[in-house]
């Protein structure tokens, strides 16, 4: 057996023969190398970051659905379990968490635990407000150039300066990753994937401090109070970006969802 072919997958391994393993599972319009300052402060555990399909190295095995994402995240953890390793848990950022959700939901024997930081479920009624409504309504039209809407995107989760401030072939990268992030949006829009409240294995859920945006928090904060199970963490000052602000407290809340499955 072997990865999904085409997947760029990075692994690192603990020194210790007894190492718990978590998957880490990438938002949308990023990729596995954001999480490696978060990889380096969990040196106990054996760690596999990928980049999903249609995104950065794993860009040319074209693009899917969040239902395509699941099946590569669940071919990853039988492979995983393959080679022997006996505790698997998957952490998941933003759309990552969508998909460790309802990998965990569709093959729930395959995982320890499960992490899901600030996953957006909008079908749950947790959605971003238009500039002027004080409730969502209808969606935003998305560009017809998925380049336009790469930018669109950016400039909304991260700043439009950060976008002026990204060099020319990092501006390209991230262009080139928008039929991917297209199919992600997309499949947020629809009928719901899955029922959440399904869930059967120990789960974490992460946010944001005040400073996050308000749907996310209040998604989670949700999805914490009614998830049979569940239980919340919190990065106090971080917001939807938490892997990459706060990687010390990303690293705190991996290892808090890897302690689940030992509780």
């Amino acid at each position: 057996m072997s990865y999904p072919a085409g997947l760029h997958v990075i692994e690192r391994t603990a020194p210790g023969p007894e190492a718990a393993t978590v998957i880490l599972v990438h938002g949308s319009l990023d990729r596995a190398e954001s999480f490696r300052r978060v990889m380096r402060r969990l040196p106990e555990l054996d760690i596999v970051a990928y980049d999903r399909r249609g995104y950065q190295g794993s860009r040319e095995t074209g693009v899917v659905g969040l239902g395509g994402h699941i099946a590569d995240l669940v071919d990853i953890v039988t492979e995983v379990r393959a080679r022997g390793a006996t505790t698997v848990s998957a952490v998941g950022h933003s759309v990552g968490g969508d998909v460790v959700i309802g990998a965990a939901l569709a093959q729930p024997r395959l995982f320890a635990s499960v992490g899901a930081f600030e996953p957006p479920m909008p079908w749950l009624g947790f959605r971003r407000p238009r500039p002027g409504e004080e409730r969502p309504r209808d969606w935003t039209p998305m560009a017809e150039d998925p380049a336009e809407e790469v930018e669109r995107f950016f400039s909304r989760m991260v700043s439009p300066s950060a976008w002026r401030r990204l060099s020319d072939e990092g501006r390209a990268g991230r262009r080139a990753d928008g039929p991917a992030l297209v199919a992600d949006l997309l499949g947020l829009r629809g009928d719901p994937p899955f029922e959440v409240m399904d869930l059967a294995v120990p789960v974490l859920f992460g946010r944001g401090g005040p400073a996050s945006e308000p749907h996310h928090r209040d998604c989670v904060a949700w999805l914490s109070a009614h998830v049979p199970g569940a239980a919340l963490f919190e990065i106090e000052s971080a917001q939807h970006g938490a892997h990459l602000s706060h990687p010390d407290r990303f690293a705190a809340f991996t290892r808090a969802v890897v302690e689940r499955a030992a509780a």
